[in-house]
């Protein structure tokens, strides 16, 4: 029996999106190499805007009721309001049995249903902050390229979405299939770390009557700073210094300080040839162990495959 799958095309529809679900499960084959799955794009009207282009939509949204799995692309700007017609469809597509599936910014035409409601999903990182603000009994998590939740899954950005569609090809064709599909994608099949590793790790802003200790950590980050000597930097107790401080930043001041020494870490990575021991020194870790530990449990990547994505060289330490 043929698995149809359905992608939502809506006005502002983010093409490699729409693409991605299309170019996936299209190739996917039965073991007597009969196709499993159907495409079947379905949009508002016959033709729908998509940035620079139109495109033309073969399926009206009533072909969503009897789809197996339902995919909601991106769409440019997910703070225009979703047509009711386009919501009542998703929900009838959920009422019949349908698996749902978001990408990117898909995930707040989600969350307009409802059906993200009480539930853990993830989006695009740019916009997790909006869509938790937005939905506040939604338990977005920004770090992860996908959240699979039984019928309901959500992914980050576009490549995001392609580990997710791949994901959904082991789940309903196990690990062969799943394989197959990626090397016809040219895709790993399972990649490392999540979104965080994507994230600039910038410290929290605060008022002025801190800036002045706040320059003074940022020039002397490689040095070995501690509570009493900030404190003393800024002309207050230690007690009143890391008061003031989580008032007016949210945060400590030593979890201030290494936000700020894992970006100095991004920096020396991206760019230049030093070692990873290095780069831990120069960032103002005491052993490198540590560096890669906080490393890791920040970014969700370790620092050699931090260089390896986003070092123009690629030189990964041996």
């Amino acid at each position: 029996m043929v698995h149809v799958v359905g992608v939502l095309a809506m006005d502002g529809v983010v093409p490699v999106d729409l693409s991605i679900p299309c170019a996936v499960f299209e190739r996917v084959e039965r073991a007597d190499g009969v196709p499993f799955y159907e495409i079947r794009v379905c949009g508002e009207a016959p033709e729908v805007r998509a940035r620079a282009f139109g495109l033309r939509v073969p399926f009206g949204l009533d072909a969503l009721s009897t789809v197996d799995t339902l995919v909601v692309p991106g769409i440019d700007d997910p703070t225009v309001p979703v047509a009711p017609t386009v919501l009542a469809a998703i929900r009838q597509a959920w009422a019949a049995g349908a698996r749902v599936a978001s990408i990117c910014s898909g995930a707040f035409v989600l969350a307009a249903t409802g059906l993200l409601d009480g539930r853990r999903a993830t989006t695009h990182w740019l916009a997790a902050g909006r869509l938790a603000e937005r939905y506040p009994s939604i338990d977005v998590d920004p770090n992860r390229l996908f959240i699979d939740e039984g019928r309901i899954i959500t992914s980050a950005g576009a490549s995001a979405g392609l580990d997710m569609c791949l994901h959904l090809v082991r789940r309903d064709l196990g690990q062969s299939a799943a394989a197959q599909a990626a090397r016809l994608a040219v895709a790993p099949l399972d990649r490392d770390g999540g979104q965080a590793q994507f994230i600039r790790h910038e410290p929290p802003r605060t008022s002025a009557c801190l800036a002045p200790v706040l320059e003074w950590m940022l020039e002397n980050v490689d040095q070995p700073l501690s509570i009493r000597a900030m404190a003393a930097r800024a002309g207050m107790s230690e007690r009143t210094f890391a008061r003031r401080f989580q008032e007016q930043t949210g945060t400590t001041p030593m979890q201030w300080l290494l936000s700020v020494r894992i970006r100095r870490g991004q920096e020396l990575l991206e760019s230049g040839s030093a070692s990873i021991d290095q780069v831990a020194l120069a960032s103002g870790f005491a052993s490198p162990v540590t560096f890669r530990t906080s490393f890791r449990k920040l970014t969700g990547v370790s620092p050699a495959s931090y260089r390896a994505r986003f070092n123009a060289e690629r030189r990964l330490e041996r």
